[in-house]
């Protein structure tokens, strides 16, 4: 392989065989490599191959939605009355909280109603299809992270509990009394030597109703396991947290809670999801799927004017950005807009004409400065490549990982804190030795990061700017 690097920052260009950082990796690793300024590419490495996206996705994802629905777009949960019945239609706000209902449901009782004669009806329409996309991978659909992308979508679809090991070899699975699931639990307390001996780790698995099985091993803890289950049924969680929400204001109620989507009352009271950029924000700072992927259906509902999906909505990303940019992405394979799906694949060239087109457009987008900046904020704030001069504080970037995969995108800052170069990092099909991945040695992911962002640094000219 011979890959052209240009050294700008003195003043000189020539070949090399190979870019040294990369064998750091592991053998049978993938890498692709793309680093540009405003004038020239200083390095190009397998730029037209596919490669899992992973969570840099969500950079494509904040843009089409910037695009297309605006900083000031709110999502909306509305309350309604239609004769004895009462109406909750659900827009997917991906941040609704069982304390926003409670306050409708305030709001409610406040004006008079004491009773609901009727059905409660739950009104989840805009959003259609599956709530998991293609190539989510089973094991992980119990935990938070891959929680189900739904209309009715309430604290985050996720459910908090704690593990706790004790002294004869057994354990306690904790759950809050107000949160309706239930957890069986026979996992056993072993040394970290047995854990080793018998293979056994801690399994998970989930049922109909909310409910979820412990099963496997753990080693002694000093302190609860924090646990952080998905919602399997949105639709019952919800209900349940209503019938308390009901109990606590006095609502007498003794009808049912079902969905259905054709109907539609008079409005009674509304709440509001904080505007479309704070959302973005908390989307690129913590890498919420959640938010990526109700936005994503958001996106499908309002481009197509018909039910948001998976399908439709990251069909409508492709044709916002390509009506807007010209940027053509019909190459790239997406199955959802927050980059757990192992379906997606994209080129890193592609994805440096995302963030190319960002910087241009950098004033009335506002995406740079919501991106997690490298040693100092979101999930770039602790990556040990990142924590230390002169890498700290020099990117600004969004990482991306998923089975086997590694991933940064974004831009290296000059000494005003302003973009001077892009750069795309696509690892795939990493797997290190075991003893590699055991020992308390630097890892060859943190060796050949760390060499390739100081390279970043000096590789990029001191100050650049797209015009």
């Amino acid at each position: 392989m011979r890959v052209f690097i240009t050294f700008l920052c003195i003043g000189f260009s020539f070949y090399v065989s190979a870019y040294e950082p990369i064998n750091s990796l592991p053998t049978g690793s993938r890498v692709s490599l793309l680093v540009k300024n405003p004038t020239e590419t200083a390095l190009s490495i397998n730029t037209k191959q596919l490669f899992p996206p992973a969570s840099t996705l969500k950079i494509i994802t904040a843009l089409a939605a910037k695009l297309e629905l605006g900083d000031d777009f709110r999502f909306e949960t509305q309350l309604e009355q239609k004769n004895k019945d009462i109406v909750i239609r659900f827009s997917g706000d991906p941040t609704l909280k069982t304390q926003d209902l409670d306050n409708l449901f305030k709001q409610a009782s406040n004006q008079g109603i004491k009773s609901i004669e009727g059905n409660i009806w739950l009104n989840d329409s805009i959003f259609t299809g599956y709530e998991r996309a293609v190539g989510w991978p089973w094991d992980i659909l119990g935990v938070c992270y891959s929680a189900p992308s739904s209309a009715i979508t309430l604290d985050g679809n996720c459910v908090q509990a704690s593990i706790y090991t004790n002294s004869d070899g057994s354990t306690r699975a904790h759950v809050p009394e107000h949160q309706p699931i239930i957890v069986t639990n026979d996992v056993i307390t072993v040394t970290k030597e047995v854990q080793k001996e018998r293979q056994c780790q801690l399994e998970l698995l989930t049922s109909d109703n909310n409910n979820y099985h412990l099963s496997g091993c753990l080693i002694s803890q000093k302190k609860p396991l924090p646990l952080k289950f998905a919602v399997q049924d949105t639709q019952e969680y919800t209900s349940s947290i209503i019938k308390n929400l009901l109990a606590k204001h006095r609502i007498s109620f003794s009808g049912n809670i079902a969905s259905r989507n054709d109907i539609q009352g008079t409005p009674i009271a509304t709440h509001l999801s904080a505007p479309l950029n704070d959302l973005v924000e908390s989307m690129l700072k913590s890498s919420n799927n959640l938010i990526a992927d109700n936005i994503t259906k958001t996106l499908g509902a309002r481009f197509y004017s018909q039910p948001g999906s998976f399908n439709n909505g990251t069909e409508a990303i492709k044709q916002i950005i390509f009506s807007n940019s010209r940027i053509n992405l019909s190459a790239s394979q997406f199955a959802d807009g927050s980059g757990l799906s192992r379906n997606n694949r994209m080129t890193a060239e592609d994805m440096n004409k995302i963030l190319e087109y960002i910087w241009k457009n950098e004033s009335t987008l506002g995406v740079i400065k919501i991106l997690p900046k490298s040693g100092e904020t979101g999930t770039l704030k602790y990556r040990r490549s990142m924590r230390q001069v002169p890498i700290k504080g020099q990117l600004q970037a969004k990482s991306g990982s998923v089975y086997g995969s590694y991933n940064m995108a974004g831009y290296v800052l000059n000494g005003n804190g302003q973009p001077k170069s892009t750069f795309v990092q696509f690892i795939s099909d990493y797997f290190p030795k075991k003893e590699e991945s055991e020992s308390n040695s630097l890892s060859p992911l943190f060796k050949f990061e760390k060499a390739f962002y100081q390279d970043l640094i000096k590789l990029s000219p001191k100050n650049s700017s797209l015009q």
